[in-house]
């Protein structure tokens, strides 16, 4: 699940052109860390469900759209340095409308993204306590997140690195491991499952099983806007493609090279969305500290994840009422503790508490509900970025068939999760937020230009 602890702040901001003090590889050491979360720990494995082995060329399939999209982010922010990021291009490329409902449609997909963070965080604590309830378990992590806010814990910032540091750790423990115990260094309780290059074996539930589970692995990509935000930065600007390429390929090699992995070690028919598909790929081995030891740091990582997007949305929903796209009740914060957006955060913090409350009435089907709907908003973001990108940017002609080509990922990963019966209901959440997103937008809208007919009309 991406960590997601910004927004699209400034989204009106006035450009930057100062310089920064990071540099190109720092931040895509950044990126990586920032970008693998417990939406890759626990939803890879509801991806794994329906692709089977195939579940690795759906996440090279998301690299590509991850790629174009963060490419594209990344010219406009080399060419327009703005500290509003993406919401900022959409206003520019087609209007304040556009900029509005990117901001809100960013807010909802957080709201989501925490949701999932939380579930997850909740089902991940079920690996050692199986018998209690899924929602006393969200409660009580979402009573700590919300604490830790409150109090205004400063140096929570300081230990994301590692947190980040962490989460990469143990994904590259896994693959050590599971390395090993495919060349039968480690000795197993049973043989390896057999594995051909058939159809049958490659795709188990067919194409549309493959389709299905592109949502899962364009999740797992998920906060690559959020890197676009931080090449703010860099001590060069024009160097943020090339800390994207290379954040790129270090993912891309973690996520298939550890799947790969996970898929070779076990049987398909064990993995399930209860537990990590790297605690189940191991456990016919003999490794008693390993599910324990990474279970343990997944929940960490996550629980910082979890905090750390609540901060974002915030202070996301703070800096939409200063720009006039929220009510300005979410600008006013309290003195003491230190800045509390009070307001801002209540409704956050309902978020939260319908997500446990979600958990309790639908504890089977909730995380990936909210993961499904949680990756689509992403996805609608990630196409505001390229159809911004086509009016703002010059591009050749094999850059505008390289953005179409990211459209078409992404509409393939959304469209996906209409196939799949068990997931649908996530779409219709989604679809639901955008309609409701929409109607706002379109009254605000009349609202400004009403505005602008005023202004421009004599006195």
């Amino acid at each position: 699940m991406p960590d997601q602890s910004t927004g699209c702040n400034n989204a009106k901001g006035k450009g930057s052109t100062g310089n920064g003090s990071v540099s190109w590889w720092h931040l895509s050491l950044i990126g990586v860390g920032c970008t693998i979360g417990t939406g890759y720990f626990l939803g890879s494995a509801i991806g794994i469900r329906y692709a089977g082995p195939s579940i690795v060329f759906s996440f090279m399939l998301a690299a590509i759209g991850t790629y174009i999209v963060y490419n594209l982010l990344a010219k406009m922010t080399a060419e327009d340095p703005q500290e509003g990021s993406f919401c900022y291009y959409a206003a520019k490329a087609f209007g304040k409308w556009a900029g509005f409902s990117c901001g809100w449609n960013y807010w909802s997909s957080n709201i989501l993204i925490m949701g999932s963070q939380l579930t997850a965080l909740a089902i991940l604590s079920q690996f050692w306590f199986p018998k209690i309830p899924l929602w006393i378990f969200a409660t009580v992590y979402a009573i700590l997140s919300l604490l830790i806010v409150l109090l205004g814990n400063n140096g929570f910032d300081k230990a994301e690195d590692l947190f980040a540091i962490i989460k990469t750790s143990a994904i590259l423990m896994f693959i050590l491991i599971a390395a090993l115990a495919l060349f039968g260094v480690i000795d197993g309780n049973g043989e390896l499952p057999e594995f051909s290059m058939r159809q049958n074996d490659l795709l188990p539930q067919g194409m549309n099983g493959l389709w299905s589970s592109l949502i899962y692995a364009f999740y797992a990509y998920g906060g690559i806007e959020v890197i676009g935000l931080m090449a703010m930065q860099l001590k060069d600007k024009k160097e943020a493609p090339k800390a994207g390429n290379v954040m790129l390929i270090i993912l891309t090699f973690i996520y298939v090279a550890s799947l790969t992995m996970a898929v070779l070690l076990i049987s398909l028919n064990a993995f399930n969305d209860k537990e990590s598909p790297f605690v189940t790929a191991l456990s016919m081995y003999h490794l008693p500290f390993f599910p324990h030891v990474f279970n343990g740091a997944i929940i960490i990582a996550g629980f910082s994840a979890l905090t750390a997007a609540l901060f974002g949305v915030t202070n996301l929903l703070v800096t939409l009422a200063k720009d006039g796209d929220a009510p300005k009740i979410f600008e006013k914060k309290l003195r003491k503790p230190k800045d509390l957006p009070l307001p801002s955060l209540g409704l956050a913090a309902t978020g939260l508490i319908a997500s446990v409350v979600t958990a309790l009435l639908l504890p089977g089907k909730v995380y990936e509900y909210l993961t499904t709907a949680a990756g689509i908003l992403l996805l609608y973001n990630w196409a505001f970025i390229i159809l911004s990108a086509f009016k703002i940017l010059r591009q050749k002609r094999s850059g505008i068939i390289l953005g179409i080509m990211g459209l078409i990922l992404l509409l393939s990963a959304v469209t996906g999760t209409i196939m799949e019966k068990s997931i649908r209901f996530g779409f219709y959440i989604s679809m639901m937020l955008v309609a409701l997103i929409a109607l706002v937008t379109f009254f605000m809208n009349k609202k400004w230009k009403k505005e602008q007919r005023g202004k421009m009309s004599p006195s």
